[in-house]
């Protein structure tokens, strides 16, 4: 079973993480086999941390609540939420077998989270969601996929991992795309990203 988590960090936060670093990568290389993705998210220009992305592989939800819950940062309370949510990993594909990238750059999480009860409008618009990003950022995706319920019966959202020249082009990436062109969304937000683990 494939899991989302998002982390978001408290205010202030910023000197506790940087203690916990260490004991942080240490408890993420117990996953290093079923990591999918993995990064801070920052603030707009790049110098600090915003949060914490991760995408896993992980037998049930027991896993899932370990993970997010047993991890040095959020025991420490660097964290202010914690998002967890079922994930389809649409390119089949870890963030490391990207191949795409381009100098100059920017990478970015988008995080859309789906209004209330919107799935079946989702499963009829799934076909041109998945066709417009075939089409037109096949080649800037380092991975995408739907969130779900943690017991994966409802449709909450999408993520993407995107490589894009910047921020106004993943604002173009998200104005027409099928879900979010028919309201789908309540919310969707662009996270500056990069690759996170062990340098």
């Amino acid at each position: 079973m494939e899991y989302f988590f998002y982390c978001r960090d408290r205010p202030e936060s910023a000197a506790l993480r940087s203690e916990l670093v260490e004991a942080h990568w240490t408890f993420m290389d117990r996953y290093a086999e079923t990591m999918i993705a993995r990064g801070p998210t920052l603030t707009p220009d790049g110098t600090a941390a915003t949060g914490s992305l991760h995408i896993v592989d992980l037998p049930d939800p027991a896993a899932a609540r370990e993970f997010a819950f047993d991890e040095p940062n959020y025991q420490a309370g660097v964290y202010r939420e914690v998002l967890v949510r079922r994930w389809r990993n649409v390119l089949g594909r870890t963030m490391w077998e990207f191949t795409g990238a381009v100098a100059g750059y920017q990478r970015f999480l988008i995080l859309a989270q789906a209004k209330p009860e919107t799935g079946a409008s989702r499963d009829a618009l799934d076909e041109a969601h998945h066709g417009y990003l075939d089409r037109g950022y096949r080649e800037r995706l380092i991975a995408y996929g739907p969130l779900f319920s943690e017991d994966g019966a409802e449709w909450t959202g999408t993520a993407l991992l995107v490589e894009l020249p910047d921020r106004a082009a993943a604002e173009s990436l998200m104005a027409d795309e099928p879900y979010a062109r028919n309201g789908l969304y309540e919310t969707v937000e662009i996270h500056p990203w990069e690759f996170g683990g062990r340098r």
